[in-house]
């Protein structure tokens, strides 16, 4: 692939982003090598940032009008280059007309006008889809953008050429997707300090988040070398799926940013155990481990609500739906691993089809011995109508927990309609877990 980067292209790379160091030109041998998202960068705020009428909180970007109401643009501290030559905005909130810009720009670039409509900028508009390109015309490239979207914006610098002329001239091909599928590529003039990404806003409430740093390759290429381990999963809220490794990306400001991810089949006879193991406690560990109804509240943490049990590694807690814990084991931290697993009764026979629909019950099954009643949560009308449902509950049976291969303990608990569902609840920034669908059978 370097052998498509003349000596004299080499040069300009260098008069264009200083000295090319041997890693940057590895980059460019390796750079379809890449899968999807492999390499996330905090997003640091730094004071080559620059911005007007956009607030900048963490990853987070909002608009914040003037009594003008222009145009809001942010323009990040650094280019793309051959080591980190794509980024992705996830649209968190389109505001009152979603009129949000993303895309490259020159530093040069006004502060007060959409990304692609000036000079040195290449933009997409969430509002309708299209392309601008230096003020031309749109391109319709797809439909309106919605909340929950990622964008992304990358450069290929393997396909560099050069433009014609004296002056200095390298045109590069500039790429953009949208959740996970690339929408269209077109062809732009690389300006004298590279192309920086960005984001222009222009209506109340848009909110935006950066993800900077990273390297992409085609949907069909990185399925050929990666095993996302997507079809495990049934739902996935506010956590991002890395081969095994759950990584979470909600805000982690509150209770409602609670990130959810959800197995896509229940437990069973079979596969009665799942592991996580704690790669990252992120800022507070608010990480928990348990088994959820297949309805259950995407920004809820597992226990929190009816149909529902859950291990809490940051204070060692068990919750058994409701907000309210009792103690139960240690403290789990990084390294730990905390395990979940369901004891089946001897001649249950399991009747659970892979969507967690449910056949007949086991007769045996019925008997209920000890029960520890789910209590209450009045905050959740929806909640409290599900469990009144004479058809929600379908048996009961243990529940354990464990740590490091040990047992914590264990509680009886009543068994939803249609099985329990291996979840994982994660609460504050920069928190990821490995996780282990299958380690036991039997």
């Amino acid at each position: 692939m370097l052998s498509c980067v003349s000596p004299h292209l080499f040069e300009l790379l260098k008069r264009l982003f200083g000295t090319v160091h041997d890693t940057t030109m590895e980059s460019l041998r390796n750079l379809q090598s890449y899968p999807v998202l492999r390499m996330k960068c905090s997003v640091s705020h730094d004071s080559d940032v620059t911005h007007e009428r956009v607030a900048l909180d963490g990853d987070f970007l909002s608009y914040a009008p003037d009594e003008d109401d222009r145009v809001g643009v942010y323009i990040a501290g650094h280019p793309l280059t051959p080591d980190t030559c794509y980024y992705e905005t996830e649209i968190i909130d389109t505001g009152m007309d979603g009129s949000i810009s993303i895309g490259l720009c020159s530093k040069r670039c006004p502060l007060d006008v959409h990304i692609g409509c000036v000079a040195e900028s290449i933009g997409l508009m969430t509002d309708d889809g299209s392309l601008y390109r230096e003020g031309s015309k749109g391109t319709q490239l797809c439909t309106r953008c919605e909340c929950g979207d990622r964008i992304g914006c990358g450069i290929r610098f393997d396909q560099l050429t050069e433009g014609r002329g004296d002056a200095i001239c390298m045109m590069v091909p500039v790429y953009f997707v949208r959740n996970g599928k690339e929408l269209g590529t077109m062809l732009v003039s690389l300006p004298m300090g590279g192309l920086y990404p960005a984001v222009g806003m222009h209506s109340i409430g848009e909110e935006v988040r950066l993800f900077l740093g990273l390297n992409w390759v085609p949907e069909e290429d990185s399925l050929m070398s990666v095993d996302t381990n997507e079809e495990e999963w049934y739902r996935l809220s506010d956590i991002r799926l890395n081969g095994q490794v759950l990584e979470y990306t909600g805000r982690g400001k509150s209770i409602i940013d609670v990130g959810l991810a959800q197995a896509r089949s229940p437990l069973n006879t079979t596969i009665h155990y799942f592991e996580i193991e704690i790669v990252d406690p992120g800022e507070s560990c608010y990480i928990a481990i348990g088994l959820t109804r297949r309805d259950y509240p995407k920004h809820r943490h597992p226990g929190w609500n009816k149909g529902s049990i859950g291990y809490h590694a940051d204070d060692g807690k068990i919750f058994i739906g409701s907000g309210v814990g009792a103690p139960f084991g240690p403290r789990c931290h990084k390294g730990d691993r905390m395990g979940c697993g369901i004891l089946f009764p001897r001649d249950y026979v399991c009747q659970y089809d892979s969507d967690g629909g449910s056949i007949e019950l086991s007769p045996s099954s019925q008997t209920e011995v000890d029960l520890l009643e789910l209590s209450p949560d009045s905050s959740d009308s929806e909640d409290e109508d599900w469990w009144n449902n004479e058809c929600a509950v379908e048996f009961s049976s243990k529940v354990f927990f464990t740590r490091n291969g040990k047992t914590v303990g264990m509680r009886q608990v009543h068994i939803p309609k249609g099985g329990f569902f291996p979840t994982i609840g994660m609460l504050s920034v920069q928190e990821k877990v490995r996780v282990d669908l299958r380690p036991l059978t039997g």
